[in-house]
């Protein structure tokens, strides 16, 4: 694990994490869309990423029941909320998007559905993250990302401010993210920008995917 990192994570969420669900929402636009891609089967197996305070895996439990959620972050800060707030219904530990053994933390070495939530504009080695979370999809796994987008379809001005105010939390969006994912090996990309270029999602599917149908495109506030 990354110590600099963890403690940078921590010193920003000790305080954050007591209002961060109700202030993100207004932001951090495309979760539950993302969420509504997943569509596991019933013994699935979930894991996110970056869980934070636990609101997606909460969100997946109740779209979901029944499946199995694990979650990881790198600040102990954010595990405390998750923690409260998920109980039993997932299990989370303490670990490096980069660099993480899910055997070891959580007893299982590869997962359904991957998620990563508005994180690959917080993690500094964000390609590694990315393979790391492919490397740990089961056979016909997908991962799903969704993050800032790169606003060209906003005006200049908001796209400028935007940026930042997002520097001033160590979030960069990650513009290239989409040529990142076709340089992976043996998976199938879908990527798409949202909200007027706002909000970008990706999916990465490993497998036979080839007679599988796209998701549909679905519209959302």
């Amino acid at each position: 694990m990354t110590e600099t990192h963890s403690a940078l994570m921590d010193q920003v969420y000790r305080k954050q994490r007591f209002f961060y669900d109700a202030t993100r929402k207004y932001y951090l636009l495309g979760r539950d869309y993302t969420l509504r891609q997943l569509k596991p089967d019933a013994a699935a197996h979930i894991l996110e990423i970056a869980c934070g305070t636990g609101r997606n895996l909460a969100q997946v439990d109740m779209r979901y029941p029944g499946r199995y959620l694990y979650g990881l972050d790198i600040s102990s800060e954010m595990l405390r909320s998750a923690r409260a707030k998920l109980g039993d219904r997932a299990k989370l530990a303490q670990g490096d998007a980069c660099d993480f053994d899910p055997l070891d933390l959580f007893g299982r070495a590869k997962f359904d559905r991957i998620v990563m939530s508005y994180c690959v504009s917080m993690i500094p080695q964000w390609q590694s993250a990315i393979e790391e979370a492919v490397d740990h999809l089961a056979p016909d796994g997908e991962l799903h990302i969704v993050d800032f987008g790169d606003q060209l379809r906003m005006p200049q001005w908001f796209s400028r401010n935007l940026r930042n105010w997002l520097a001033r939390f160590h979030v960069v969006p990650r513009d290239d993210l989409h040529r990142i994912l076709n340089g992976l090996q043996e998976a199938q990309v879908t990527h798409k920008q949202l909200l007027r270029s706002y909000v970008q999602y990706a999916c990465v599917r490993k497998g036979d995917i080839a007679d599988r149908p796209e998701a549909k495109v679905e519209q959302y506030g």
